[in-house]
């Protein structure tokens, strides 16, 4: 359902597009943005302005992601560089930062930390993804291979140690064992010859991808989220994926075992028209239970995931649409928050950050 939303907050500080926006999950209403401008912003929703600007460099930062653990350690992309910040000791005269990672060769499209702190993942435009060590400060492994063109996401499997997930502009998904340094399951977009009428057409490119925290998996079972180039939101059953042999393409959503193996969430039930950014399960309310996709047809739609996994599920579906929220502009990046209000952040293009209150 389209609902007229209130006007959203905005939240100033960037001098060019907002790129990247992640959340606390120990500070409630702490909110990071990074830009073109090659800064981030420090906001704190319950205050008004932007409570101070990190200068990384002269380059656009790409990404960002917090220290598990350890929220006072921030990590940013810059270029093919990884700079880690500690809050503590920033002032306005020193953006001095703790340690620097030039391992990749090329542009890091993105950055995460895995759920012990132990390794920092970066995803590049050579395709190639290097697993850092945080504590030995050194180059782990490098995934090579996987993919033949950009790699735009990559995530770690919190269930799985020493796997991660990623995903690249070849419409390819590769599960990899990291500590082997080779790939597990390689799932193939570009071979989808089903594509529902209506849909673009676009390629199924990887754009951004979800795994749901470690506390969600009991309600959401073992998934992952994939926002696609051709404005398909994908969920996919990554147990499933590997029991099964071989390259896979999309096929139809099946179930077998009790767990749903592949659900497709596209134009014909009120999905996207345009190429999908980004994905990010909530934070809020009942944590998990919604799906969050930001797409180039300027439109924010909210999932519910709970129906849409939900293998008994008669309803017709369009109930699987939440919410959908149109904006003026296209979506780079979203993040939620814990917050019964303003939970909603999303950089678009625009050097303005939107945060919208969804319930």
């Amino acid at each position: 359902m389209a609902l007229a939303m209130e006007e959203p907050r905005k939240l100033r500080g960037h001098k060019s597009t907002a790129t990247c926006c992640i959340a606390s999950r120990d500070r409630p209403g702490l909110v990071l943005t990074s830009g073109e401008d090659g800064c981030v912003c420090w906001f704190d929703l319950r205050c008004k302005d932007v409570q101070f600007i990190i200068d990384v460099g002269t380059e656009p930062v790409s990404s960002l992601c917090f220290k598990t653990g350890n929220e006072n350690i921030l990590y940013a992309s810059s270029g093919n560089e990884i700079k880690s910040f500690d809050v503590h000791t920033l002032s306005a005269n020193s953006w001095k930062p703790l340690e620097s990672f030039s391992y990749n060769k090329d542009e890091v499209n993105q950055v995460v930390c895995n759920g012990k702190s132990s390794f920092l993942a970066s995803a590049d435009d050579s395709g190639d993804v290097k697993i850092i060590d945080i504590g030995q400060r050194c180059l782990y492994k490098t995934l090579r291979a996987g993919h033949t063109s950009i790699c735009s996401s990559v995530q770690f499997i919190p269930w799985r140690p020493w796997e991660v997930i990623t995903g690249g502009l070849d419409s390819k998904l590769v599960l990899w064992d990291f500590s082997k340094g080779r790939s597990q399951k390689i799932i193939d977009f570009g071979s989808d010859t089903n594509n529902n009428s209506g849909q673009c057409l676009n390629p199924a490119f990887v754009h951004s991808i979800a795994i749901p925290e470690i506390d969600m998996v009991d309600k959401l079972d073992k998934i992952c989220a994939v926002a696609r180039g051709d404005g398909i939101v994908d969920l996919i059953n990554i147990e499933s994926e590997l029991s099964r042999k071989g390259t896979s393409s999309k096929g139809s959503s099946s179930s077998s075992n009790n767990a749903i193996k592949r659900v497709c969430l596209d134009y014909s039930i009120g999905g996207h028209n345009a190429a999908v950014s980004c994905v990010a399960f909530s934070l809020f309310k009942e944590k998990g239970r919604f799906l969050i996709s930001g797409g180039n047809d300027k439109t924010v739609k909210i999932w519910d995931c709970f129906k849409c996994l939900d293998l008994n599920n008669n309803n017709n579906n369009r109930d699987l649409l939440h919410l959908n929220i149109i904006l003026s502009k296209k979506v780079n990046w979203l993040c939620t928050n814990q917050s019964d209000s303003e939970n909603l952040v999303v950089c678009d293009t625009t050097r303005v950050v939107k945060v919208y209150s969804i319930s």
